[in-house]
């Protein structure tokens, strides 16, 4: 009997095992995109002579900020949105070996032991007897991946488990760009409180003067109105200004994971504009970017989802076996005379389920589509981030030379005034125009520097970051 059992199973085993290598669904390929021939901005990013062509993955460190690498570094460490990505790469690495694991045999101790009484009453040999019984088995269960639903099932495991390590990166990256923006913004209210101080200082000297002036019948009421009126501007601007730099410096502890984060005054002008290297081929930006890379894998997880949706309508076979001992005496349990086994066929064939696996299906295909809409648009997004950063960075580096033409210019407007003022050549209405010019082309050029820094973050993320992608990595020689 044991004979002609290995001879019926065998060939079953070796028939199902040569048909397991197809697997249902179809394969991924890479959808069709339409990419812009280059970018038209580019030419704001032609880097100097030596200067890098590629973007460096600690970008920040190129402002030459002790402060901004401490508080870039610190949220890297600590910022509680990449602590989450980080758990849900985790996660997704414990799903892909879940669902590697189900390609393998299962293999489970179990033991028993009872005792109890037959029944007297069914006229059977021995009934009404107490007795024990133990038992000691181990028992093994293997599914037969015939239509690849297992190794469709890993496919798309891995491809979310690099989906979200993709993620990560994305956080990393944007959380990043956020504390270096967030920083350029906390400089920028510095200097412009600096300004508005050295503003409000002039107009309550104003004030003072012209007080002076009409109780010696040199200067008339509406002159002093007129300057206390620009004083109480400047001393509003001046509270609005630090209230925004308060709401800054706590973006910033947000961002660090510091709460009640204090950081001192600081000099926006002193940071340094790094060369930014070419944006190089649109068809290189698909390698660089982490998000569509992201979306990429997303993509091929829910192609494989479609293997193993169809997979699930054709029937399923899987072999189990069982071998160990059985007695009623404990001490006989490991003998050979107690030993028992079994093995066996396992046939799932769905017969009617009212169109449910159908509509399963179903859904994974639209699912699909879903997916190939999103990863289109996540490379279209790409190429408009990048555009986008270029021609932010090209107005603001063409905007300089007129910024700073127009302070100088009205800054000398201003002596010209104040002595005109001075000598009794002109109305005081002449000179506040004059200050105000003055004061509005000085708040432009601390915006232009800021504009340029952003701008300079924008391109830079825009670029991927420096990010090289790990496989890609671990598959060049």
């Amino acid at each position: 009997m044991k004979t002609r059992l290995h001879t019926r199973v065998a060939p079953a085993v070796l028939t199902a095992l040569t048909l397991a290598g197809c697997a249902l669904g179809p394969d991924y390929r890479r959808p069709d995109v339409t990419l812009p021939p280059a970018y038209a901005a580019d030419a704001a990013a032609v880097p100097a002579a030596g200067a890098p062509t590629t973007v460096s993955p600690t970008w920040w460190r190129l402002f030459g900020d002790p402060q901004l690498d401490t508080l870039v570094d610190t949220a890297l460490a600590r910022n509680a949105d990449l602590l989450q990505a980080v758990a849900r790469v985790e996660q997704a690495e414990a799903l892909v070996r879940q669902a590697n694991a189900a390609q393998w045999p299962s293999l489970d101790l179990g033991a028993n032991a009872a005792r109890g009484r037959t029944s007297g009453a069914t006229g059977l040999p021995g009934g009404g007897t107490v007795g024990n019984n133990f038992r000691l088995a181990a028992s093994t269960s293997f599914e037969l991946d015939f239509w690849g639903r297992l190794r469709r099932a890993s496919e798309a495991a891995r491809a979310e488990a690099l989906a979200s390590g993709y993620a990560g990166e994305v956080v990393r990256q944007t959380v990043a760009g956020l504390v270096a923006q967030a920083y350029f913004s906390l400089r920028m209210l510095d200097e412009q409180i600096v300004l508005t101080r050295e503003t409000l200082k002039t107009r309550e000297e104003a004030v003072r003067l012209l007080g002076v002036r009409l109780q010696g019948g040199a200067s008339g009421r509406l002159d002093v109105d007129q300057a206390e009126s620009l004083r109480a501007d400047a001393a509003l601007q001046l509270r609005e200004l630090e209230r925004q730099r308060s709401l800054a410096q706590s973006q910033l502890g947000l961002l660090t994971a510091q709460p009640g984060l204090e950081l001192a005054g600081g000099r926006l002008q002193t940071l340094p504009l790094p060369p930014v290297p070419p944006a190089g081929l649109p068809s290189e930006l698909l390698a660089r970017r982490p998000d569509v890379r992201q979306a990429e894998q997303q993509l091929v997880s829910a192609n494989a989802q479609i293997g193993v949706a169809k997979a699930a309508m054709f029937p399923q076979l899987s072999l189990t076996g069982l071998a160990g001992g059985e007695s009623a005496e404990l001490s006989d349990l490991l003998k050979s005379g107690a030993r028992i086994w079994s093995v066996g066929f396992g046939l799932t064939l769905p017969l009617f389920d009212a169109g449910r696996r159908a509509a399963q299906t179903e859904q994974a295909e639209a699912r699909q589509r879903e997916v190939v809409a999103a990863y289109q648009g996540a490379v279209h997004s790409a190429f408009k981030d990048v555009a986008d950063a270029l021609a932010n960075l090209r107005a603001a580096r063409e905007s300089q030379a007129d910024v700073e033409a127009s302070e100088k210019a009205a800054l000398r407007a201003l002596q010209v005034a104040q002595q005109r003022y001075d000598v009794g050549y002109s109305a005081y209405l002449e000179l506040l125009d004059a200050q105000r010019t003055a004061n509005t082309a000085r708040l432009r050029t601390v915006d232009n520097r800021q504009a340029q820094l952003a701008a300079t973050v924008a391109v830079f993320k825009a670029l991927g970051g420096g990010w090289v992608d790990p496989v890609v990595a671990a598959s060049q020689p």
